[in-house]
């Protein structure tokens, strides 16, 4: 079992590539822009006049005449008003949406090592999103390189396959991904702390 468990802590466990944090993925401008089109597409649609809301200029001209009698305005349903407002923030909720996936894809193409302007350009032109699902159906993997002889990874290997340097903690029954502060496996229950991981790859003491 020690040679599962090679020595050498030059890197930490931390420093790989993750899938997680895809919050943090997203660029600032990207925030910015999304906020910009939702608060503008909200307006546009309920801005005074749009949908008829407005008076029309029959109704200004016979308001100016002081012989005839104003025209009412005839009254907005509520249903109306609903499903308008409804319409507009789903409108506005979309563009901003789609704002956000492309910065997100603009920065996590770049990690993947993949042509960055291409697979933009195919999710900005390709209509109904189907340019973001094409880009999640065939990006790459994220890649990393083993800390003790420098080979290409996968970020979600556990040991390198050239020279078997451990790169995540694993139980050491039944060899599946366990978290650096998991006493037990929680797949088979295995006591962790009896595999003698490298101190790199455990968050608890020995005593």
């Amino acid at each position: 079992m020690s040679a599962l468990w090679n020595q050498p802590a030059s890197d930490p466990a931390g420093s790989r590539n993750s899938e997680g944090d895809s919050l943090r993925m997203i660029p600032l401008w990207s925030v910015i822009l999304a906020i910009i089109v939702f608060i503008g597409t909200m307006y546009f649609f309920n801005m005074p006049g749009y949908y008829g809301g407005g008076p029309t200029d029959a109704a200004r001209r016979a308001n100016t005449n002081p012989t005839q009698q104003p025209v009412q305005q005839p009254r907005r349903r509520p249903n109306a008003e609903a499903g308008r407002l409804m319409f507009s923030y789903t409108t506005a909720a979309a563009l901003a949406s789609y704002i956000l996936l492309v910065g997100y894809v603009s920065r996590d193409v770049k990690r993947r090592n993949m042509p960055a302007a291409l697979w933009i350009l195919i999710v900005v032109v390709m209509p109904g999103g189907i340019g973001a699902v094409v880009y999640f159906l065939l990006r790459q993997p994220i890649m990393t390189r083993c800390p003790n002889c420098t080979t290409e990874l996968a970020a979600t290997v556990h040991f390198c396959p050239q020279c078997q340097f451990q790169v995540a903690p694993v139980c050491g029954r039944c060899f599946r991904g366990v978290q650096i502060t998991d006493v037990y496996c929680a797949q088979c229950g295995h006591d962790v702390a009896e595999d003698h991981a490298p101190a790199r790859l455990r968050a608890y003491s020995d005593s």
